[in-house]
């Protein structure tokens, strides 16, 4: 493709974020809230979802999303991710497949979330369990993404974005 053609662009409309944090005694811990009964999969325990808003980008999605869901905001996130990830799903609705970006925040270890009226629970999870309780398939990745992908010091840096979703690794140097 020469350069100045156009990169063809499939759009994100929905996100997923994982909050995480490291602990002294449990190591990589996940937050995962229960959806509530009202809403559509009541009961599942999952990451950080919503949908991007017309205009949004879709980083900025990510982050709107862990601040509503979760209460945790620029006081408690270390570090924000892209892991590289997308995961097609089919929509019931629309009779068709829609994409969902995925990233990660890393809060400090003493950071506690609140649950928003979208979950009537929310837990942090030692890394290793969190597949047997979050059953999607792709979130099994998504959690070893964090734990050996982010867990490594030469790797991680590739991944981080700086507080407006761009990635830092990206930018020139100053």
């Amino acid at each position: 493709m020469a350069a100045s053609e156009p990169v063809p662009v499939m759009r994100a409309s929905i996100v997923e974020c994982w909050v995480f944090r490291a602990t002294p005694a449990n190591g990589v811990e996940i937050l995962l809230g229960r959806r509530a009964s009202h809403r559509i999969f009541p009961g599942l325990w999952q990451c950080v979802t919503g949908r991007v808003e017309p205009g949004e980008r879709v980083p900025m999605a990510a982050l709107r999303e862990v601040r509503e869901e979760t209460g945790l905001g620029e006081a408690e996130i270390e570090a924000f991710y892209d892991l590289d990830q997308i995961a097609p799903l089919y929509n019931e609705a629309s009779d068709g497949v829609t994409f969902s970006a995925i990233f990660a925040v890393r809060v400090r270890p003493d950071a506690e979330a609140r649950p928003s009226h979208e979950h009537d629970a929310q837990r942090w999870v030692p890394a290793p369990e969190v597949p047997a309780i979050a059953v999607w398939p792709a979130y099994a990745e998504s959690v070893r993404r964090i734990t050996e992908v982010l867990a490594d010091p030469a790797r991680e840096r590739w991944f981080r974005l700086d507080a407006e979703g761009r990635r830092v690794a990206r930018l020139p140097s100053a």
